[in-house]
């Protein structure tokens, strides 16, 4: 995800800074961003050689190289105590001017928010898989989230040429909400034998027009992600958002869709 943000940004014509947790991480970062670089470039979809382009990136394991930067997108796994550890950190490295943001598909940005010296200066931008193809990116606003940030957020995502849906800050916001009450419905549906998982994704790819089906998108997104969403959600909304315990089973085995090899689908 971190990869796909900065892709974007790139695109976009922006200097991009990657800071990664070591130095393999970093490495394996910047191999992604160059790989999705050199794809667009196959594409047609930008002009000119993978060298000019990566001029603009620079990797790191320094949160010290975003002292310069005027925004500041986070994207390490969804758990709050890791997001919080390193929003606070990168908070200390940043001008007071500059904004920073979680991509949090979930959790509450307002509680990560009264973590932070510059609350005003802080707001949810949740991007989805895979980022440079992606058309939406949910602006998420907490309380104290400033106007202008709100404003700067909405021409941000347009820059990108994206579209910015802006919601205010409730657990799972409105497309991871609506996303996985449809997927865990799916999955029940597999587990007691409704139907194939192939069956139903192409219900509702063909009858409703998604572009790709619920338990596909499980894959893709992960199962164990999927997963932690899910009791996110129970513990906020209810019941209702129970993961089933065909999904606990499949993460348990280290079924988690395509980066395993093997989820509701095979990915071999």
């Amino acid at each position: 995800m971190g990869a796909g943000i900065a892709h974007a940004f790139l695109l976009a014509g922006a200097e991009v800074v990657v800071v990664e947790r070591d130095e393999q991480a970093a490495a394996g970062a910047r191999e992604r961003v160059e790989s999705s670089l050199a794809k667009s470039l196959e594409r047609g979809a930008i002009d000119g050689n993978l060298d000019v382009w990566a001029q603009r990136l620079d990797v790191s394991t320094d949160y010290a190289d975003f002292g310069s930067c005027g925004l500041v997108v986070e994207a390490v796994p969804e758990d709050f105590e890791l997001k919080s550890a390193a929003l606070k950190a990168v908070e200390e490295q940043l001008a007071p001017s500059a904004w920073l943001a979680t991509n949090t598909s979930s959790l509450s940005v307002a509680k990560l928010a009264e973590t932070l010296q510059r609350p005003a200066n802080f707001c949810g931008l949740h991007f989805f898989n895979p980022v440079p193809a992606s058309l939406l990116v949910e602006v998420v606003l907490a309380q104290e989230t400033s106007p202008e940030l709100a404003a700067a957020a909405k021409a941000w995502v347009e820059a990108l040429a994206k579209t910015a849906v802006v919601v205010h800050d409730a657990p799972g916001f409105a497309s991871s909400r609506l996303g996985v009450a449809i997927a865990l419905e799916a999955m029940r549906m597999v587990e007691e034998g409704v139907a194939s998982a192939e069956d139903i994704d192409a219900a509702m790819v063909l009858g409703y027009k998604h572009p790709v089906g619920p338990l596909k998108t499980t894959d893709i997104v992960g199962l164990d992600v999927r997963l932690g969403i899910a009791e996110y959600l129970a513990s906020t909304l209810g019941e209702r958002f129970a993961p089933p315990q065909i999904l606990r089973d499949k993460v348990a085995r280290g079924e988690l869709g395509r980066k395993s090899g093997k989820g509701f689908f095979d990915w071999q």
